[in-house]
This record gives structure tokens, sequence and C-alpha cells, in this order.
């Protein structure tokens, strides 16, 4: 390693107690390039920056992680509370899907702008990382990431669950609603979450990818894309487990039932359509202009060195000739 990329390293290991990712950058002891005049398109610049957060969120500290997760866990529950407070006031009419679908997004809401780790989140945002340089090393890192931040918002969503149960929080009524909603999620087979997991994970990849150009609009994207997995009647994990998790803690459903049909082919459905859809056809359509930028810039770099190499020769030439017996006045 040279001086500067030893100062990278120390850097890098003063900010996280993590493991480090293997990429180019931690090569070469430089960073990830944002500057959107520096890269060869609007789209290149947002995805070097998710790759930015994927390798800030994969490096970061186990517990840390965990005490975020089930931060989200916990949050993500407001999700169930406000839609069954709004389908418990509102009257019987068709507009009461539109408007109690809602309450919905408050839990996303709050869990993105607070920046606590919620899975489907991740299943975009760190494996950028991991498609730039695809090592086993890089893997593991991943797998751990997903782990851990899976568990604490299951953690998080059976202690939400528990409160709603056995604390006094909220009148019969609204948990009578709240019973009515979390019913709904498990009228599908295992085909249909698997299906709705995939849409799911498209869509919260797709807020993912569009947040960095939101700006000031970034709590409106957020609330379309989570509406739309609301009034689509789409499954997802986390929120998901939020109420199924009710129902199992309540007696109302099995412990076997959270596993099947509900969380292997939701989880399994969210991976594919965030990960392996979205992310793989993210990443592909810039790899070929970053790939193509990095030639540009060897080529120049090429030509700079062979124009000097050129130079040094002419004035070696030049001072061979001026040395030569032929041409000293002297001789002459």
């Amino acid at each position: 390693m040279n001086q500067r990329s030893n100062a990278a390293h120390a850097a890098k290991e003063s900010i996280t107690d993590g493991p480090e990712v293997d990429s180019k950058e931690e090569e070469e002891g430089t960073e990830i390039e944002v500057d959107e005049e520096n890269l060869p398109s609007r789209a290149a610049a947002v995805h070097e920056q998710i790759r930015m957060e994927g390798e800030k969120e994969l490096e970061r500290d186990g517990l840390a992680l965990m005490w975020s997760a089930i931060a989200a866990g916990l949050s993500i529950s407001a999700s169930l509370v406000t839609k069954g407070i709004l389908h418990e006031q509102l009257e019987d009419t068709p507009a009461r899907f539109f408007l109690e679908n809602l309450g919905y997004t408050v839990g996303f809401i709050i869990v993105i702008m607070a920046r606590q780790q919620l899975f489907t989140e991740n299943t975009v945002t760190a494996v950028l990382p991991v498609m730039h340089k695809p090592t086993l090393k890089n893997f593991g890192i991943l797998f751990r990431l997903w782990g851990v931040v899976l568990a604490g918002n299951l953690i998080g969503a059976a202690c939400a669950s528990l409160a709603f149960i056995y604390l006094p929080l909220f009148e019969p009524s609204i948990l009578h609603a709240m019973t009515t909603i979390s019913l709904e999620v498990m009228e599908k087979d295992p085909a249909g979450m698997f299906v709705g997991g995939v849409v799911s994970g498209w869509l919260i990849a797709t807020m993912v990818w569009m947040q960095p150009s939101a700006g000031a609009a970034k709590i409106w994207v957020i609330l379309l894309m989570t509406y739309l997995v609301a009034i689509g009647n789409l499954t997802h994990i986390v929120v998901g487990s939020v109420e199924v998790l009710y129902l199992v803690l309540s007696g109302t459903l099995p412990w076997e039932a959270f596993l099947w049909p509900f969380a292997l082919p939701t989880l399994a459905g969210n991976i594919i359509g965030g990960t392996f859809i979205f992310a793989l056809i993210s990443h592909a359509q810039i790899r070929n202009d970053l790939s193509n930028e990095r030639k540009k810039a060897q080529e120049l770099e090429g030509k700079d060195k062979d124009g000097d190499k050129g130079q040094t020769g002419g004035k070696n030439r030049g001072q061979d000739i001026k040395k030569r017996p032929g041409h000293d006045k002297n001789a002459q």
C-alpha cells in the first residue's frame, strides 16, 4: 500500500468498527466519485451515490445495525396502527379503501426519514458495492448485514405486536380493525405472496433510487411509492410481519402460518424484486458507462506519459548531438 492508501485505510478504520468492503477505491486509497460533472451521466452519479451509501451501511458495527433495525421494526408498526384507526373511523364506502391506505405510508415515512435500518431498503443499497466487486468477502459482508437487519426488524415487529395485545393502548374497536386488516394479508396463497413481494421489492428499490434526486420532495416520493404498495395489496416482509405476528401472538393464527404461506415467499419475492431484478438492471446500465469512462481516462494518462517520454527523449538526443566530436566547435 502506498502512503495515500494507508491514510485512507486508517481514516476508514477510525470511522467504523465493522468489516471493510473490497473495492477499487479501497485498493487505490481514493473515494467514490459522486460529482455528476466528472461522471458520464446523471444516472451514473445517482448509482455511485447509492453505492457509497451502501458501503457505509455494510461497514457499520453489527450492534449499531441491530439497534437501528429494531427501532425500524417498532416504527414500521405505525403503518398498521394508522391504517387501523382510519379503517375504524371512516364510513364503509368505496373511498375508505383509498383513504385508509394512506395510513400504510406513515411507518415508512418515519423509518426512512429517521434513517433507521429497513430490510427492503438494504436489498438495493447494500447490494451495489457487491455487484461492483463481487468477491466472496463482499458477499459475506452483505449476508451479515441482511441477517442482522432482518432479525432486528422482526424483533421490533414482534415487540410492537405484543404491546398492541397486552398494553391498553387502543380501544377494542381499533384492535378489531387491526385484526381485520391483518387477516386480509393472509388471504393470499404462497404464489400470491411471492409475486406481491417481487413487485413490492421493485417499488421500494425504485423509491431508494429516486431519493438522491428528490431533494425537498423526498417525503412525497416515499408517500407515493409506498402508497402504490398499499393500494396494490402487495406483500412486504417487515410491515407484513407486524400484521401476521399480531395475529399469531394473539392466538388467531398458529406459528407455522407466519413462516408459510407468509414469510418465506414474501422474503424471497422482496429480495428478487429489489436485488436480482432492479439492482442488477440498474447496475448493468451504468457499468458500461463507467467502464468506458475509465478506459478513456487510462488512454489519456497513457498519451500523457508517452508525450513526456518523447520530450525527454528529444532532450537526450539533443544532448548526445552536442556531445559528438563532429559538432564540437573547438574540434572544428
